[in-house]
């Protein structure tokens, strides 16, 4: 009997070393994708900063009036003055419509007198 019980135990043993065995080598690959999308998630943040700033530099406000300059044969664009806009109170916002009678409604029935 203790024999089979000693064979139990070093199969349980090696049981289980197996398993730790695997976990540690799949925690090593969790770590590794880990540091690999960190890494990637800084490259990208990156990338965007210099898009960011690219898209800045693009749109500074005296190379778009140079670029409206250039193309207003083409575009018709002119400066934005205040007097151009409008207040919220003066706008006509359109009428609700009302939703379309697809059927006739026939009422029926004698009407109850109140004593």
């Amino acid at each position: 009997m203790r024999t089979v019980l000693y064979v139990l135990s070093a199969l349980a043993v090696m049981g289980l070393a197996y398993w730790a065995y695997n976990q540690n080598y799949r925690t090593h690959e969790a770590l590794k994708e880990t540091q690999r999308l960190q890494a990637e998630i800084g490259r990208m943040r990156e990338s965007l900063g210099v898009l960011r700033a690219e898209w800045a530099y693009l749109n500074r406000p005296d190379r778009l009036r140079e670029l409206a300059d250039l193309n207003f044969d083409r575009l018709g664009l002119l400066p934005l003055h205040p007097d151009q806009f409008g207040e919220i109170s003066k706008v006509s916002y359109p009428a609700p419509e009302l939703p379309a009678i697809l059927s006739s409604v026939e009422v029926v029935g004698e009407r109850e007198e109140n004593p």
